[in-house]
Parts: structure tokens; C-alpha cells; sequence
């Protein structure tokens, strides 16, 4: 009877297979003279794919943790370039409607001032511009413009997009572990076993020995 397989048939939702609990270790190997050196090494190749997986999602997540606060700062900012221009335009409409023998009194509107990071220890200030459109890099060297109502849009969806992989990336980690930790429990199992074999045999060996020698 042949070792069952190391990986269950279960798998979580991003299809990570689950790592079987050995309960009863002769059962699984096939039987009492069943060899161990064959489920060790698949036991040690599972332990490897693991670990690769826990790296990869590892690297990953530092990667998401890095980009979503960046999302949400140019989401912030593209937003309050929206309200900025909604406001100018309601107060505009507002001066439209009064007499036009009022004298214009309002004080002329402040140009935006920000600071520009240009790299690490280096910033810029600058003047913004009332403008319909903002340009966003998309990656690998690529900026488009986008109407500043889409660009909310868009921002918005890749903030959502990239917290639910977080989540799911959170979720992944914490059940590979589980499998690491239930897969080294399962080595140590038919380790330890074929150890506490390997010595019953040898006392049976030097008990037979003695019985002849008698």
C-alpha cells in the first residue's frame, strides 16, 4: 500500500493546498515495513514550495503596504483639487447674481502653493494652476491625464483593489504558515516514528541473539 499524498485536496480560496495532519503515521506510509527516505523527501520538497510561496506573498505585501498610502495621498490631493474647483465655481456663480452696481470688492483668490518631493532630500515649491485635468503614473514609465473626475474614479478603484489583495495576501501568509508548521509536525511524526522502529527491531535482534547464544 503506497504513501498517501502530501497535499490535500482542500485548498483555500487562491487555491493554496492544504497540508493533511498525520494522524496515524504507519497507516499513511502503508504499513509497518514501509519505507521513509521516499515521504521525507516529499515531505522536505512540500516544505520548499512553502516556503517559496511565504517568501513570494512576503515580498508582496511590503510591496502593498508601500503603494496604498501612496494611492491614498494622490487620492487625497485629486480630490481636493475637485472640491478646490467646485468651490471657485459655486462662489463665481454666486457673484454673478448680485447687482451689477456693486462695486467688486472680493479679494483676488490665492494660487495653490505646494511642495513637490523631487527626490528623497530635495523638495520644490510651486504654484498650481486651476485645472480639468491630472496626470497619474500608471507604472513601467507610463503617465496618462485624466479629467480630474475620473482620476477620483480610477484612484479609487486601484485604493479598493490594492487594500482587498492586502487582505487576501494577510490571509494567505497566515495560512501557509499553518501548513509550514503542520507539514514540519508531520516530518518530526514519521521521523521519530521510524526511529522508535529502527530500535524495536534492534532489540528484537539482540533479544533473538541472546535466546540463541542460550
Amino acid at each position: 500500500m503506497p504513501p498517501k499524498a502530501v497535499f490535500s485536496e482542500e485548498k483555500n480560496p487562491r487555491g493554496i493546498p492544504k497540508a493533511p495532519f498525520i494522524a496515524d503515521v504507519e497507516e499513511y506510509l502503508g504499513g509497518s515495513d514501509a519505507e521513509v527516505e521516499g515521504p521525507l523527501k516529499a515531505f522536505q520538497d512540500a516544505l520548499a514550495k512553502y516556503r517559496f510561496m511565504d517568501s513570494n506573498l512576503a515580498q508582496r505585501k511590503q510591496t502593498l503596504e508601500e503603494k496604498i498610502p501612496d494611492i491614498k495621498k494622490t487620492l487625497d490631493m485629486v480630490e481636493y483639487l475637485h472640491e478646490r474647483k467646485e468651490g471657485k465655481k459655486s462662489a463665481d456663480e454666486a457673484d454673478d447674481d448680485l447687482d451689477d452696481d456693486l462695486d467688486d470688492t472680493d479679494a483676488p483668490k490665492q494660487p495653490l502653493k505646494v511642495t513637490f518631493e523631487l527626490n528623497d532630500t530635495l523638495l520644490a515649491e510651486a504654484e498650481l494652476e486651476d485645472t480639468d485635468e491630472v496626470y497619474l503614473w500608471l507604472g513601467a514609465n507610463v503617465m496618462l491625464s485624466y479629467k480630474i473626475p475620473e482620476a477620483i474614479k480610477l484612484l479609487r478603484s486601484k485604493l479598493t483593489t490594492a487594500q482587498t489583495s492586502l487582505e487576501q495576501v494577510v490571509e494567505d501568509l497566515e495560512f501557509l504558515r499553518e501548513q509550514l508548521t503542520i507539514m514540519e509536525v508531520n516530518t518530526a511524526r514519521v521521523y521519530n516514528w521510524d526511529v522508535k522502529r529502527r530500535r524495536e527491531r534492534r532489540e528484537q535482534e539482540d533479544a533473538r541473539h541472546a535466546q540463541e547464544v542460550h
